[in-house]
């Protein structure tokens, strides 16, 4: 009888262990996507020269037609 309430304690204690590091795990991920964010943001500058160039090329192709 004490051998199978052992048994039930221990699997309770590591049902609750894998939820709290399950848990864990998720907050600490969330964090780190929320503080890599600002430091991606606005790195990649904006093309004109591609704006420009469509730009051009739209009249011309709109004439083809």
């Amino acid at each position: 009888m004490i051998n199978m309430l052992d048994l039930a304690i221990l699997a309770m204690a590591t049902m609750f262990a894998v939820a709290a590091a399950t848990a864990l795990s998720w907050m600490l991920l969330r964090v780190a996507f929320a503080l890599m964010h600002p430091a991606t943001a606005g790195r990649i500058p904006a093309r004109r020269e591609l704006v420009r160039g469509t730009a051009q090329l739209a009249p011309a192709s709109a004439a083809n037609r």
